[in-house]
């Protein structure tokens, strides 16, 4: 079983929820296409890090699109993400070997997500973004930075059965 980063549910727009997520703690990888960046990634999760040591696959991944501004959560475009276990402390995160991987501390922050079942092709993932957009929009729901998906499943997973979401931080108000 994979570990899931946890959040509180602070609310529903219709299909939106919004969460309230810890401080979080990622393993970035930047330029490269998603099969690269997850191998890379899923290497220093493996043990390829200056200690050797295991890291628990935690979901979801994130991935971002090239964008000309980023959300603060993905700190350039084009970038693929591993979130942490969220036991280990900053300063506990094995330093990895690969010079492409960078650990990055995300602070505490809420987000706007819907969530959909299927793979996540390029024009599902834009629906959901554009309703997502839209429904912050019209509720006057303020954003920060671009939207980015979210992926909960191995890449074995059967479609039917994938979990993924689209989020976007939203200015805190409360």
């Amino acid at each position: 079983m994979v570990e899931i980063a946890g959040y509180d549910v602070a609310g529903h727009i219709g299909e939106v929820e919004l969460r309230d997520y810890p401080e979080l703690t990622l393993a970035t990888v930047t330029g490269q296409g998603d099969n690269s960046a997850f191998r890379l990634l899923f290497s220093y999760i493996s043990g390829e890090n200056r200690t050797r040591k295991k890291i628990p696959m935690t979901a979801p991944v994130i991935t971002s699109e090239k964008i000309e501004m980023t959300a603060p959560v993905i700190s350039s475009a084009n970038s693929f993400s591993f979130v942490m276990p969220l036991k280990f402390k900053l300063e506990e995160v094995p330093e990895p070997l690969e010079s492409r991987i960078r650990i990055e501390r995300i602070p505490a922050r809420r987000l706007a997500v819907i969530r959909f079942k299927g793979y996540a092709r390029d024009k599902s993932v834009n629906e959901v973004k554009s309703r997502l957009l839209s429904t912050l929009k019209e509720s006057g729901i303020a954003t920060v930075g671009e939207p980015f998906l979210m992926r909960y499943n191995s890449p074995w997973t059967l479609g039917f059965m994938r979990r993924n979401e689209v989020g976007i931080e939203t200015a805190r108000t409360g």
